[in-house]
């Protein structure tokens, strides 16, 4: 039975399995993806915290991203009065805000308060930067894309904010520093491992 050590994850692996896959029914499993807070706000100015995870780029020129929502979420209607929101790169000191932003409604809380989280002011947008993010991404809404259980909210940014504890003296940023975090099917991971599972924020802790 040939085995092979996995230095990634520090266990063996059996690599009579590596080539038996199981086929399973039509689904998400492009993984890992960024998990990021995004904010919001309407136009009498309350704001919000959502964690979204499906996000990414889809163009350099000009700078667009784009976030999928579901309809239902109490943010959905904020991003559609205002057309504007901020995506705010998450880390390893922000895993556990980032778990509470996706399983708690805004509803009736102040997430900022919650969380203790520094509100700054965009420069272009309405919706706020969060402080304690490495990066801020400015964004207006150019088209909203029904597709299904999410709507899928293209957006050029405009304006971006890069933190000046990342940054060495000849003014390279070092992300990587900050320590980003990625979702990957459920669970929390840093470029060193595990951080936490989804919903693990408001878990009740067994006694």
């Amino acid at each position: 039975m040939p085995i092979c050590l996995d230095f990634s994850r520090g266990i063996m692996v059996n690599e009579d399995f590596i080539y038996k896959k199981q086929e399973w029914k039509p689904g998400n499993m492009l993984y890992p993806v960024p998990a990021v807070m995004v904010t919001v706000a309407d136009k009498k100015g309350r704001d919000n915290i959502i964690t979204v995870a499906w996000t990414g780029t889809v163009c350099t020129n000009p700078p667009m991203v784009y976030i999928s929502v579901r309809p239902e979420r109490f943010s959905y209607h904020m991003i559609v009065e205002s057309g504007e929101f901020v995506i705010n790169l998450t880390t390893r000191n922000l895993a556990y805000a980032t778990d509470y932003c996706g399983v708690k409604s805004g509803r009736a809380i102040d997430k900022f308060a919650s969380l203790k989280l520094t509100r700054q002011k965009a420069s272009i947008v309405t919706p706020p930067l969060i402080g304690e993010s490495p990066v801020n991404l400015e964004c207006k809404v150019t088209q909203c894309i029904e597709l299904g259980s999410h709507h899928m909210f293209l957006a050029e940014v405009v304006a971006v904010h890069a933190s000046e504890a990342y940054m060495d003296h000849k003014g390279k940023f070092h992300l990587e520093q900050a320590e980003p975090m990625v979702y990957s099917h459920g669970v929390y991971c840093g470029l060193k491992g595990i951080l936490g599972t989804f919903g693990y924020s408001v878990k009740k802790k067994k006694r």
